[in-house]
């Protein structure tokens, strides 16, 4: 469906099952995006863990097999936000990574354009310490698949940068994005260096990015670091972050154009509601009219009308 409404990448959230399969899924913490609370024989499995340094009560991928997890049903995540998707709670089943391969294989067959993956990888160093290494996963489901041609239809990305050097040296060659948040540090950083690690604000200095180019292809950021906003919290036009990032010689994107009230800065929100559509088009073409490379839609038809107007 993304395909067909103007996508020219999909991109997966991957985490590992307890069997080492990789699954879909936004988190490993799954109560919120199935229905895996509502599962009495599951009901045990809930349990508090520590993921990035954040204390989190659910149930969690790699307490399951690839077999259980397939009995589950798919959830809406923000139902409140998203009644209509929340209308086809139950509908369907998760995915494996390697049923999103095939898919993007199937539907290249009908499309005229080049289709692609950005596969994001969470919470390496979390599954790394518990035995599940996903470089190592990762890298052997796309050999399988047969994904390792060096097409350019490959693009992994993680807010862990490690793990983007862990996939290249096993032979991965897809093209590398660092996700950087508006605020925050690296949790695989945290990891080694502890109160040391740098923020990723470091990495978006000129001195960072000119540091990453050479190690990864390119960045994607937070959409407010796209844009200039005062301490009023108003928009008041672009930062230089895409031109930066441009003269590094890095590629650069943005996550997520949402056209709701709730997601949108505030200048551009419209009435009330939080779910009401405000004035997306507005955000939307000030941001890609920076002569960034790509964003990250959860709408393509929108994304891809704002695009035509450019």
């Amino acid at each position: 469906m993304a395909f067909a409404l103007g996508a020219d990448a999909i991109e997966p959230d991957i985490v590992a099952t307890r069997d080492g399969v990789l699954v879909v899924r936004h988190e490993n913490e799954i109560s919120g995006t199935t229905d895996v609370a509502t599962r009495a024989e599951f009901a045990e499995r809930r349990t508090t863990k520590h993921i990035d340094g954040i204390a989190l009560t659910g149930w969690f991928t790699e307490d399951f097999t690839w077999a259980e997890l397939a009995t589950l049903r798919a959830r809406e995540r923000i139902p409140a936000l998203r009644k209509s998707s929340a209308s086809f709670d139950g509908a369907f089943g998760l995915l494996r990574l390697r049923d999103v391969f095939d898919l993007i294989d199937d539907a290249s067959i009908d499309v005229p354009r080049p289709l692609s993956m950005v596969a994001e990888i969470k919470h390496a160093t979390y599954f790394e310490s518990i035995g599940l290494p996903l470089d190592e996963l990762f890298a052997a489901e796309v050999n399988e698949a047969g994904w390792n041609e060096g097409d350019g239809r490959l693009v992994i990305e993680s807010f862990e940068k490690h793990v983007l050097d862990q996939v290249y040296a096993r032979g991965i060659y897809g093209k590398r994005v660092y996700l950087i948040e508006a605020s925050g540090k690296p949790f695989d950083e945290v990891a080694r260096l502890g109160s040391a690690a740098a923020h990723y604000a470091d990495a978006l200095t000129d001195a960072g990015l000119y540091a990453l180019a050479g190690h990864v292809d390119g960045v994607s950021v937070d959409k407010k670091l796209i844009l200039e906003i005062d301490a009023a919290g108003d928009v008041t036009g672009k930062s230089e972050l895409v031109d930066s990032a441009h003269a590094a010689g890095l590629e650069i994107y943005c996550w997520t154009l949402r056209p709701e009230n709730k997601f949108l800065s505030r200048s551009f929100r419209t009435g009330k509601v939080s779910a009401d559509f405000g004035a997306w088009q507005s955000e939307f073409a000030l941001i890609m009219g920076t002569g960034i490379d790509g964003v990250f839609a959860d709408h393509p038809d929108l994304a891809v009308a704002v695009r035509a107007e450019l």
